[in-house]
């Protein structure tokens, strides 16, 4: 069990993501698109903040990895909430493509839990072009309307973001966090020395 004294000041930034999300709703249910818009900018703001700061002050740790994964995760949704709400119009007209990235991300998180009993932390660079792109678009939305070519590159990213995720689990016999990538794991010593035990 974790004290408060042991979490660092990465870790807030990443609690303060997870702990916008009751006012975020709130915001959605009496309608404030704007204040709402303007609270989600500054939650994706602080997840580019937190890595950071881990990196930076070398506090990185496996904690601090699922506390990010976690923020990312509640922002995304929250995020998509907000667009059911305040874009309906366009979420209808598209929802075949938002399915096709969101059901095989709820897979991978399926087989994530099955196999390690809680979600990936691999931050690739895969998984962050695709938070920035998926931040990116959602807040075009809300502040200036559609872009579809960055919708567009949002739904390819995010596939082949939930694909690599997907490799991965089944290339890790034990959850490990920070794999850069596919090619990264190939030569991961973690991997190997997993797959050596066997």
């Amino acid at each position: 069990m974790y004290n408060f004294k042991d979490f660092n000041i990465a870790d807030w930034f990443s609690f303060y993501r997870i702990m916008a999300v009751p006012l975020l709703l709130g915001l959605i249910l009496v309608g404030e698109r704007e204040w709402f818009s303007w609270m989600l900018l500054i939650s994706y703001s602080t997840d580019a903040i937190d890595g950071f700061l881990a990196r930076k002050l070398k506090i990185t740790s496996a904690r601090g990895s699922q506390l990010d994964s976690l923020g990312d995760q509640v922002t995304l949704i929250i995020g998509l909430v907000g667009l059911y709400f305040f874009e309906n119009t366009f979420i209808m007209e598209n929802y075949l493509l938002i399915i096709i990235v969101f059901v095989p991300y709820l897979i991978q998180m399926a087989i994530a839990f099955a196999k390690y009993g809680k979600a990936t932390a691999f931050h690739t660079y895969l998984a962050k072009l695709s938070a920035i792109t998926q931040g990116v678009f959602i807040l075009w939305l809300l502040f200036l309307g559609p872009v579809y070519w960055l919708f567009y590159t949002m739904i390819v990213v995010g596939v082949l973001e939930t694909v690599e995720e997907i490799t991965l689990i089944f290339m890790y016999d034990n959850w490990v966090e920070d794999v850069k990538g596919y090619f990264w794991a190939l030569k991961d010593k973690r991997r190997l020395v997993n797959n050596n035990n066997q």
